[in-house]
Order: structure tokens, then C-alpha cells, then sequence
């Protein structure tokens, strides 16, 4: 499983951090592009993501590091 993605704000606009980096992996005007990005990088890697408001608290998220099941 890979690194949570956060969306978190970033001098007036939006980034994509994975958990524990200091640095960003994306800088967006909009937290709906910074939210896409995320959501792909977290399928990707098989983690979540965590959204954060303007004033830096998580307020959503979308868990990918559950697979679906197998049908028969």
C-alpha cells in the first residue's frame, strides 16, 4: 500500500502531499483539479485520499486500498 494522499491548501491555492513528505507532489488553482489528482495517484497506489478545507482540517476522503472481491 502506498502513502495516503492529502489535498491540503497552499498559498492561496491547492496542493497534493503525500503523508509524511515535506514537499508537495502537485500545486492546483482549484481543489477539484487537486482532488483528481490525488484520487489517481491514491488508485494508483492502492491508499486513500484525505481532503482537507480551506481551514486545514480533513473534511473528506475516499479509501482505494481495498480490492473488490473475487465473483464465481
Amino acid at each position: 500500500m502506498g502513502k495516503n494522499q492529502h489535498v491540503v491548501p497552499h498559498n492561496g491555492k491547492w496542493a497534493v502531499r503525500g503523508e509524511g513528505n515535506e514537499r508537495v507532489t502537485k500545486i492546483t488553482l482549484t481543489q477539484k483539479e487537486a482532488i483528481e489528482i490525488a484520487e489517481e495517484i491514491a488508485r494508483h497506489q492502492k491508499s486513500n485520499t484525505k481532503i482537507h478545507g480551506k481551514d486545514g482540517k480533513i473534511r473528506a476522503g475516499n479509501c482505494y486500498s481495498h480490492t473488490e472481491p473475487h465473483k464465481n
